[in-house]
């Protein structure tokens, strides 16, 4: 009697793992376990919005870059004195991997405002338009400019509430970003 408990045992036990190796994600779409959240150390939440030039940006989908999600708004004071050094530091590194996604938190602004800003400034990165506040909600922005790095396998490293940042801090972080390998 034993000896039948064994065999069924074994055959439960060997479709159970023939399962997880059938059913296994290997599209790479997994998160690994890592939950998402506006936080460093987790996996920074997902959002598709439109860009300022009618193109759709993806955030997933620039998994293996460098990115710097930028929340601001054109009334911001920091966020002007900040954009400067963003622009720079994106020339700089813009050719290494890095990505730039300036979120305009366009539910709080103009688009004739952020044309005019953009413009202004000769902002060569993308500017994704959160006219419904979508992403501001999933990164749960309470301050503008709010600014998050991701690395390259889309894990956030670091959050940074408020500004200016000055340029020296941003490129000590894209060097960090650009320093990592994909797991």
């Amino acid at each position: 009697m034993q000896t039948k408990q064994r065999i069924w045992f074994a055959g439960i036990l060997l479709l159970g793992i023939a399962w997880i190796f059938v059913s296994a994600d290997r599209s790479g779409a997994s998160t690994n376990g890592l939950t998402p959240a506006p936080q460093k150390g987790f996996l920074a939440p997902d959002f598709t919005l439109e860009t300022l030039d009618g193109k759709t940006v993806t955030l997933s989908d620039l998994r293996g870059q460098a990115v710097i999600v930028n929340v601001w708004a054109s009334w911001c004071g920091p966020c002007r004195m900040e954009m400067p050094s963003f622009k720079a530091v994106y020339e700089e590194y813009k050719e290494r991997g890095l990505v730039i996604l300036a979120v305009n938190s366009t539910s709080q602004d103009a688009r004739a405002a952020v044309e005019k800003f953009v413009a202004e400034f000769q902002l060569p990165f993308p500017i994704p338009l959160d006219t419904k506040g979508e992403a501001a909600r999933l990164y749960r922005v309470s301050a503008l400019p709010s600014t998050f790095f991701i690395g390259r396998d889309g894990v956030i490293t670091k959050v940074v509430i408020g500004g200016p940042l000055a340029e020296s801090t941003l490129r000590a972080e894209v060097e960090s970003l650009l320093a990592e390998e994909m797991p």
